[in-house]
Formats: C-alpha cells, sequence, structure tokens
C-alpha cells in the first residue's frame, strides 16, 4: 500500500533504476514499522519480471529475503524496547498501562496467525513484527511463522503481479490491491481489533 505522496511513476522509476535492491530495501524498511511503499515496490517488481525487465525468481527472492529480514529486525526492536515506548505513547491518550497488559496477553494468544496473515494487511504488516516483540512471543515460533508468512506473502504479491501485469496496467493492478488492502483492513478492525479493545475496556471495569 503505498503513500500518498509518492506516485506509482515514481515508485516505478525508483525500482528501474535500483532493481532488486529497490525491492529488497523497500519491503526491508517496512517491515522494520516504517510505513514506506514496500508492498507497491514489489508488486512493480513482478510486473518488471512480466515484461522481462527484471528475472521473476530475483525478483521473488529479494521480496521474501526482505519480509523476513525486515520482520526479525522488527521483532528486536519491539523485543527490546518496544513495550516502554508504547506505554508512553499509549499515556498521551489515555490509555492506561492496565488495559496495554490485557490487550498484550490477548495478542500474545494469537501471535502467530498474526505474523503469518499480519502480512496480508496494511498497517498489520508493519507493526505484526515489532507486536510480536512486545509480547515477548518465543523467537523460535516467531522465526518459524515469520518465514512462511514472508514465503506465502512474496509469492503471492510477485506472482499475481508477474501474471495480471500481462493483462491490466500497473496503475490498475496497483489500485485494485489497494482496494482490497483498504477492504481487509476494515474487516480486520470490525471484526478483531474493535472487540479486543471493547473486551479490555470491559475487564478493566
Amino acid at each position: 500500500m503505498s503513500l500518498e505522496f509518492l506516485s506509482i511513476e515514481t515508485i516505478q522509476e525508483f525500482a528501474h533504476n535500483y532493481g532488486y535492491w529497490a525491492i529488497f530495501l523497500g519491503i526491508l524498511v517496512e517491515n522494520l514499522g516504517i510505513p514506506l511503499p514496500g508492498e507497491t515496490l514489489t508488486l512493480v517488481g513482478g510486473f518488471l519480471a512480466g515484461s522481462n525487465e527484471l528475472s521473476y525468481w530475483l525478483v521473488l527472492a529479494n521480496a521474501m529475503a526482505g519480509a523476513a529480514i525486515g520482520g526479525i529486525c522488527g521483532y528486536w526492536i519491539g523485543r527490546l524496547g518496544g513495550w516502554s515506548l508504547l506505554v508512553r505513547i499509549s499515556s498521551l491518550f489515555r490509555v492506561s498501562e492496565n488495559r496495554l497488559i490485557l490487550i498484550k496477553d490477548k495478542f500474545s494468544k494469537n501471535a502467530a496467525k498474526t505474523v503469518f496473515f499480519g502480512r496480508f494487511f496494511p498497517l498489520l504488516r508493519i507493526f505484526a513484527s515489532p507486536l510480536a516483540g512486545i509480547a515477548e512471543m518465543p523467537f523460535r515460533q516467531f522465526f518459524f511463522y515469520n518465514i512462511a508468512g514472508a514465503a506465502t506473502w512474496g509469492s503471492v504479491m510477485v506472482t499475481l503481479a508477474f501474471f495480471a501485469g500481462r493483462i491490466v496496467s500497473l496503475e490498475q493492478l496497483v489500485a485494485w490491491v489497494s482496494q482490497f488492502a483498504i477492504a481487509s483492513l476494515l474487516i480486520l478492525v470490525t471484526v478483531i481489533v474493535l472487540p479486543l479493545w471493547l473486551e479490555s475496556r470491559q475487564v478493566e471495569k
């Protein structure tokens, strides 16, 4: 999901100029918790592979590697200093530490699913790994689901762009993926996040 101030043309030019490094670093930085258009760069890479400008297998390898390594770095950022930062930020919005602990415990029970499936949701893809670190998810467990999630997400995104890019324009492809991402995020908030938040408030009372 790209940032509004970066046009598709700019992202495509960046991918043209820096090739596989753009894909690797774009998704790696996004997985560190920084909202950069890593997914869009991956789609552009798959699109360029479909037009024989890049290698499909190298685009796929860089997307997977960037997602996996970025996830591991994000995990340790969350594990080593994420909780204290989260408490300070939450205090600005008058969210008590007790409520955060309740949410943290609930997240821990679903951490594996979140790490694996979270890559397919905007925002959650950015914050899933740091949140897993904050929740103190065992690293071996995180490592397995992180690698599996990175491989699955990378395969779907690159292959989708590789084949769909031969039928529709890059702009249309990115627009469809963005619309799906927004819809999935709304469903996620409605089905999971909102009930979790309401439950934490009820328990706190």
